[in-house]
């Protein structure tokens, strides 16, 4: 730019020069041609004089073209001062929009910080969730165990049922001999009895082999009555095992909110009814109501997910009986389907009374895709 003010100066200078140059000419002109008139001119005079009027127009057209020179120079400095200017504009737009910039950076730090606070508390959640998940696989592996205990013990029994039922009938068998072999004897007795009254001694022989025969026979009723009371025992804990499988309960569940879309928000507080029961093995819960009610003491897994695709908080309320246990929502900035899932493991006495309520202003979404749903079961009985 100094430059450019430097050469714009010099061009003004022999502007200048060039002008008093111009009125100079034109005086001494002026003179030549006074004294053509008055006195005759020599060879020297003109040839100066023709040589005065070469010099003359190669000056004036270098004044010209200095005086275009100067015209483009200062357009050129007129562009420069306009691209200064649109320059000067860009950058205050840019420096409007670099601040706007640093303070959304500012904002998206401090919600990153938010949302750190928040993974870690989810992830601490998640961890106590784990825990109770591998105590109750345990349990579970436990009960598995002493359920295989129970099989085979029930196997065993049977297995020595039928043994037992073997033994008898070849006990029957041997009893029906026994009893074949004792009429032909009597049959024997009489007939010798009846032949000759004087073999006394094959009669006394054949009296002995009667009350061995009696004897083993009685030996036989002893051990049949032992096998009959084992048999009884056995029936008895089978009786006992198959009243105790039938008396265990059998409660399951699973439901999904509803086919019509958006439910929500309202003014106040309602408790939602999951109307689309898939499964409900023990009655346990009821659609009318939306509420599952223990049948008996025990340990029961509880879970639920929530679906919204409006901005917002959706979310539900947990509630056993009046008693509140859990409060999961979230809050959504833009629209589309967004899923949040828990679950709870809850000690319940029968008649217990577990359901899920929508708070006011929140909103949910479900459809036939079944994005909200409630379902749970009895781990154990207490």
């Amino acid at each position: 730019m100094r430059v450019v003010v430097g050469l714009l100066l010099l061009l003004l200078a022999l502007c200048g020069s060039g002008a008093q140059g111009e009125g100079g000419g034109l005086g001494q002109v002026g003179e030549i041609s006074e004294f053509q008139e008055t006195a005759p001119r020599d060879a020297a005079e003109e040839s100066a004089e023709s040589t005065t009027k070469q010099t003359t127009p190669d000056i004036w057209a270098e004044v010209r073209a200095l005086r275009d020179m100067v015209v483009e120079l200062k357009v050129f400095v007129q562009l420069l001062q306009r691209e200064n200017s649109v320059q000067a504009t860009d950058l205050t737009s840019l420096g409007t929009r670099l601040t706007a910039t640093e303070s959304k950076s500012s904002d998206l730090e401090k919600e990153n910080a938010v949302q750190a606070t928040d993974l870690i508390s989810l992830g601490t959640r998640l961890t106590a969730t784990e825990s109770k998940t591998s105590d109750l696989e345990k349990e579970n592996a436990d009960l598995q165990t002493r359920l295989s205990s129970s099989e085979s013990e029930l196997l065993l029994s049977k297995s020595r049922i039928d043994q037992l039922e073997r033994e008898n009938a070849d006990l029957q068998t041997r009893l029906s001999s026994s009893e074949s072999e004792l009429l032909l004897s009597k049959s024997r007795i009489d007939q010798l009895e009846r032949e000759n009254a004087d073999h006394e001694t094959r009669l006394t022989a054949t009296e002995s082999k009667s009350s061995d025969l009696e004897k083993e026979t009685a030996d036989l009723q002893t051990r049949l009555s032992s096998s009959e009371s084992e048999l009884l025992l056995s029936k008895s804990r089978i009786d006992q095992l198959e009243r105790e499988n039938a008396e265990r309960p059998k409660v399951a569940f699973y439901t999904a909110l509803t086919d019509a879309g958006h439910v929500g928000p309202y003014s106040t507080d309602i408790t939602l009814k999951y109307s689309k029961v898939f499964t409900n093995i023990g009655n346990a819960y009821n659609p009318a109501t939306g509420f599952f009610t223990a049948p008996v003491k025990g340990v029961y897994y509880l879970q639920f997910s929530v679906c919204s695709n409006r901005t917002g908080y959706m979310g539900v309320y947990v509630y056993k009986n009046n008693q509140l246990i859990m409060f999961n929502d979230e809050g959504k900035e833009e629209v589309g389907l967004e899923y949040l899932t828990k679950s709870v493991v809850l000690e319940l006495k029968a008649g217990d009374e577990i359901y899920l309520v929508l708070p006011s202003d929140y909103s949910l979404y479900d459809s036939p895709h079944n994005h909200n749903t409630f379902s749970g079961s009895l781990l154990f009985t207490l």
